[in-house]
């Protein structure tokens, strides 16, 4: 089976490509996730890497998380709600982790639809560049679920709490159009031109020397620390020993 995320590197810029067309790029596999998390720790480990682009294979961006495996129960919404809590934290949510421990920009190439964990994924990129095509839902709501990989902390700090609140209420779609009057994008450009757009745009930022917009990138550290007190908290009331322990870097016993 070929990989799950594409990593393709083009002198400065990497180009990472969630190469799951048949299921429109869900993300709700350990592959996929695994796949990404390693591909963006690889290229923040690279110093040649100045800016990363992330796109879709296929209609989609990303369909957001398996319906059939959450109306089945299967995968990582099998079992009780302690076990599926524990996997969204040792899953879905290293994503958003590993996105803001990167260095370097990354724009989103967005074609067709980026619905739940999909938008989610579109949010946690520093710029967003939408197809004609694109469709961004928050679409949990229908589902009878919650957004559980930062997409709701994340949201209204981009488009607004009104316009944020709309969004998660109704998980209707919204599309380019909207997309970028709310702000959620910054540009909207034909089908076929969205990669060389976001490639464009990429090459400029490349240009620009590494600690400018690693500075930039770095401004974002307070949602860092907040996902890391959120982690200590959490920590403190499953055991006060664990919490010093996470507090002095050492490992948990």
């Amino acid at each position: 089976m070929s990989q799950a995320v594409l990593y393709g590197q083009g002198d400065a810029i990497v180009t990472l490509t969630l190469d799951r067309p048949a299921t429109r790029n869900a993300l709700t596999g350990m592959e996929m996730i695994d796949a990404l998390v390693a591909s963006l720790s690889g290229a923040q480990a690279d110093a040649s890497v100045r800016v990363i682009v992330l796109t879709g294979a296929g209609p989609a961006f990303s369909s957001g998380g398996n319906i059939e495996h959450m109306r089945d129960g299967l995968g990582m919404f099998a079992g009780s709600a302690v076990h599926i809590r524990e996997r969204y934290r040792r899953g879905i949510q290293r994503i958003p982790t590993a996105f803001h421990e990167l260095d370097v920009p990354c724009i989103a190439a967005v074609s067709g639809p980026a619905y739940g964990i999909g938008c989610d994924l579109g949010l946690v990129c520093d710029i967003r560049i939408d197809a004609e095509s694109a469709l961004f839902a928050e679409s949990f709501a229908k589902l009878g679920i919650i957004a559980g990989d930062g997409g709701a902390w994340l949201l209204p700090r981009v488009i607004g709490l009104s316009r944020a609140n709309e969004m998660i209420f109704t998980g209707a779609a919204i599309d380019a159009q909207y997309a970028r009057a709310w702000g959620l994008v910054s540009r909207v450009v034909p089908d076929d031109a969205s990669m060389n757009a976001a490639r464009a745009l990429a090459q400029t930022i490349a240009r620009i020397p590494p600690a400018s917009c690693a500075c930039p990138n770095g401004s974002l550290g307070h949602l860092r620390l907040r996902l890391r007190y959120e982690r200590l908290r959490a920590a403190e009331r499953r055991s006060p020993r664990r919490f010093n322990n996470a507090r002095r870097g050492l490992p948990e016993t």
